[in-house]
């Protein structure tokens, strides 16, 4: 404390150029200024001032010292801030942009608008890429990888894909027990809206060599007609976990294949780097974060021992 309250004469002496100024401003002697510069240098081992009987100079080291310091209090001062933003509730408009699969992300949203009412949300949903900056929005939720140095990011939550289909299709047209089975299937794809390519299913075969390219029966850019189609029995989907859990729990919908996908996918909060973090931003991805329950109900390592254990048998 009393090296950072010589400091603080320093730099007042140093931007007053006049130690008597800074006494008048501190409300203390000239001398006492004098004393407490003359203590600094000792100890640092320097001299600070050069001085005459009319005014006072820094000298090189002066200045290298006053630097130092300047930036020694903006760190305090940041600190304080930011302590004291974190007090302050969160409220205001906040921009979110999600991807479109996004939308099943509702329920935990919608729960976030109950927990805090004073935060207006402007939602908007796209597979686009979006400038977070440039395009103004608070805060992005992606599932792929953020290339932007300007932006900071978390990890909300893990996914995986899965093959499901509706009991009464799997009864009318048989259960695949191996990936190449489902050239006999019919699959229903998802298309991804900002390059027009169909997503490719996370299949794991048994034998490397073999390629195969599957049967297309229907394409949507969203999830949503997928899940429907899958229900009504048109075919075999591949779907996140997360927008057909419950279908499973209810046997709506039956997972396929599942010692041959393996997949891991990761929700991701990003937003613009800065020094402070507002309050609406903060407790919207810690919200999300903690309230996400997206993780996959098997772990990797036992689906590939499935995997090697179907191989052996097979």
């Amino acid at each position: 404390m009393d090296n950072l309250a010589s400091m603080s004469v320093f730099a007042r002496a140093a931007d007053a150029r006049s130690f008597t100024e800074a006494g008048t401003q501190l409300g203390v002697s000239p001398s006492a200024i004098g004393k407490t510069i003359a203590r600094l240098e000792e100890r640092l081992g320097v001299r600070l001032f050069h001085r005459s009987t009319r005014s006072i100079t820094l000298t090189p080291e002066g200045v290298l010292y006053l630097e130092s310091c300047r930036r020694i209090f903006f760190e305090i001062d940041t600190a304080e801030q930011e302590l004291a933003s974190t007090k302050k509730a969160p409220l205001g408009l906040l921009r979110v942009s999600l991807p479109m699969v996004g939308t099943l992300l509702m329920p935990v949203i919608s729960r976030f608008l109950v927990a805090y009412p004073q935060i207006t949300l402007d939602l908007d949903f796209t597979d686009k890429l979006v400038n977070v900056i440039e395009d103004g929005f608070d805060v992005v939720v992606r599932t792929g990888e953020s290339i932007d140095s300007r932006l900071t990011a978390r990890i909300l939550s893990t996914f995986s894909l899965q093959l499901v289909a509706a009991p009464a299709y799997l009864k009318r047209a048989g259960t695949p027990t191996h990936p190449e089975d489902l050239m006999h299937h019919a699959c229903l794809h998802h298309k991804f809206p900002s390059v027009g390519k169909l997503e490719q299913w996370p299949l794991v075969s048994t034998d490397d060599s073999s390629e195969f390219q599957l049967p297309v029966t229907a394409v949507a850019n969203t999830i949503e007609p997928l899940i429907t189609m899958a229900e009504g029995g048109l075919g075999i989907a591949c779907l996140p976990d997360f927008a057909v859990r419950k279908q499973l729990q209810d046997g709506v919908l039956i997972q396929v294949l599942p010692a041959f996908t393996e997949h891991t996918g990761r929700f991701r909060a990003l937003w613009p780097s800065s020094r402070y973090l507002s309050p609406k931003v903060r407790a919207f991805v810690d919200f999300m974060a903690s309230h996400l329950s997206l993780t996959s109900s098997e772990p990797p390592r036992e689906r590939l021992a499935s995997i090697h254990a179907v191989a052996m048998t097979a």
